[in-house]
């Protein structure tokens, strides 16, 4: 009986398409190199993808043809050897679109298995984000900025190559360095990236996160119901009414939260989050009546608060407000939950204001998408300094 080794790409759709199925047909070229047979295939759940909603590709690779072929008679793979995560904000869960639930961005890897993850942040700082998993495994942080671009562009700052440089460190079984750099020079034909893989090969480093580390909660579970439940039919519950909001202060009731799907949560599609400054809001509505999901929430006192359960981060807020600094996306990463804002400043303004003041002082660019002509040009320079 031979080996089957399998590795999930989780990504966001659309904005980094392109650079998983890089990164996933690079592995199975790179095992070919060592005689092992392989297969790269994007979820066929995931299929059309959404902007910015996660999505995954797998690599399936094995030391023979029958093996391969008992693995790909699966429609994916229940554990993994390797998960890899191109976007650090999906370190808090990943939710597709073709399903309900928040999922660990952990679910599949096996005990002692590698996540890499593309990140700026030391581990100490992801680790208490992810959901905690009953046995060990290594976390290995690739430095760098998660690699954005979209459906028909491609951010080439090497993140695919450094990642399969990684694998070739953490996974020797898999396949080698030599491996890897052999099929970039096919592939790519490029001597710059064999050089990055081999950077990576040498700097990556892991951490071991124990089942006492990480997010306590319990993931989202439900029971499919059996065919003597079904309802007759297509038959899909009606989203229930709003409500008023309640003053966390005073107890008054006022404004309005419209009634929203108590089950699908769209937070787990942003990778920056808006963060509002109260103080400095006019109430003009702009933001309330251009947010494309109608995520804010009216207070009794006439402010508008991003519920950040159903806020998918498009960042339409940001853009239509009149008022200098008033909503600003900030990094997902730097939130541990969905609590609202303006119940925070609420209860204690000063507290607020200054989680506020760190928040936004340095004021990210968005994380993904073209703003200008030769945009990524201008970033790639950046980039490769930080990779070193």
């Amino acid at each position: 009986m031979g080996r089957l080794f399998a590795v999930e790409i989780v990504y966001r759709g659309i904005f980094q398409k392109k650079l998983a199925a890089n990164i996933s047909r690079g592995i199975v070229l790179a095992a070919h190199k060592e005689g092992k047979p392989g297969i790269s295939f994007g979820r066929y759940g995931d299929s059309p993808e959404r902007n910015g909603i996660p999505a995954k590709y797998f690599a399936i690779v094995a030391t023979d043809e029958t093996t391969l072929e008992e693995g790909k008679a699966k429609y994916e793979p229940k554990e993994v050897d390797v998960t890899i995560c191109v976007d650090d904000t999906l370190f808090k869960g990943v939710e597709s679109w073709a399903w309900y639930g928040l999922q660990p961005i952990n679910k599949l890897l096996k005990p002692d298995g590698a996540l890499i993850v593309t990140s700026l942040k030391e581990p100490e700082e992801l680790i208490p984000l992810a959901h905690r998993k009953e046995a060990p495994y290594k976390l290995a942080v690739l430095k760098g900025t998660p690699s954005f671009s979209g459906l028909w562009v491609y951010k080439d700052d090497h993140t695919d190559v450094r990642i399969l440089g990684a694998i070739a460190r953490l996974l020797p079984e898999l396949f080698g360095l030599a491996s890897v750099q052999e099929t970039i020079r096919d592939e790519w034909h490029n001597e710059l990236k064999a050089t990055s893989a081999l950077r990576a090969f040498e700097r990556i480093g892991t951490a071991t996160v124990t089942p006492d580390q990480g997010n306590p909660q319990e993931p989202y579970k439900f029971e499919m119901p059996k065919w003597t439940e079904m309802r007759e039919g297509i038959a899909i519950p009606g989203i229930p009414l709003g409500g008023k909001v309640k003053d966390p202060v005073t107890g008054e009731e006022g404004g309005w939260r419209p009634g929203r799907n108590t089950t699908f949560k769209k937070w787990a599609t942003r990778t920056m989050r808006p963060v509002v400054d109260f103080e400095k809001c006019i109430k003009c509505t702009l933001c309330w009546l251009q947010c494309p999901d109608s995520c804010f929430d009216v207070t009794p006192d006439g402010y508008y608060d991003a519920n950040l359960e159903a806020c998918c981060g498009c960042g339409v807020c940001e853009a239509v407000c009149p008022e200098k600094d008033c909503v600003t996306m900030v990094n997902e990463t730097r939130f541990e939950d969905n609590s609202s804002q303006w119940e925070a400043w609420r209860k204690e303004p000063a507290a607020y204001d200054t989680h506020l003041a760190e928040w936004i002082k340095d004021r990210p660019e968005r994380s993904h998408g073209f703003r200008f002509k030769g945009q990524y040009q201008q970033e790639l320079p950046n980039e490769f300094a930080r990779q070193g």
